[in-house]
């Protein structure tokens, strides 16, 4: 007699979206993008703030239909720790990636092999909008400033500023 195959716990279901998390969600993701497909589903933490928050949906390419580069948001396996990580690419280090999510603050990553990532952020959705700052080309300015640690106060005096013109 075969044994039944193991399938993941679901720990909840809303509308269309069912939620796993752990192994289960690294194994899904895996599977889906090393056939060629683009993988979507909801960010959790804020390492990442403010360009993607707790509860963003955002979408992965397979690393076949990305370019891994300075700038790119991409997903990866934590080597120490072997949990999924989606953070920046902030610079090279001979054949390796340095990488470091946007709110860590000089807390940088340890190096990235190309083989290792799973795949690139190519969209980002907050609360059915689709979000595009940190994707595009001033991804270069937002992995040049988190490198330098710069980025954390640059974001706060913008938010200043954005408060002190907006307020009527």
């Amino acid at each position: 007699m075969k044994p039944s195959p193991v399938k993941p716990i679901l720990s909840s279901k809303r509308g269309d979206e069912i939620s796993i998390s752990g192994e289960d969600l690294l194994e899904l993701m895996q599977d889906v993008l090393s056939k060629g497909a683009m993988f979507h589903f909801r960010a959790k933490g804020w390492s990442m703030a403010p360009f993607i928050r707790d509860g963003d949906a955002i979408t992965i390419a397979p690393r076949s239909q990305e370019k891994t580069a300075v700038g790119k948001v991409v997903a990866y396996i934590q080597a120490p720790s072997g949990r999924l990580v989606v953070h920046r690419v902030i610079g090279r280090k001979g054949p390796a990636f340095l990488i470091q999510g946007d709110n860590t603050a000089g807390e940088t990553d340890e190096l990235v092999y190309e083989q290792d990532i799973l795949g690139c952020v190519t969209r980002i959705e907050r609360e059915g909008h689709r979000v595009f700052l940190g994707l595009g080309v001033e991804r270069y300015l937002v992995a040049y400033l988190s490198r330098h640690g710069l980025l954390d106060p640059v974001v706060r005096r913008l938010r200043i500023l954005k408060g002190r013109l907006f307020i009527k």
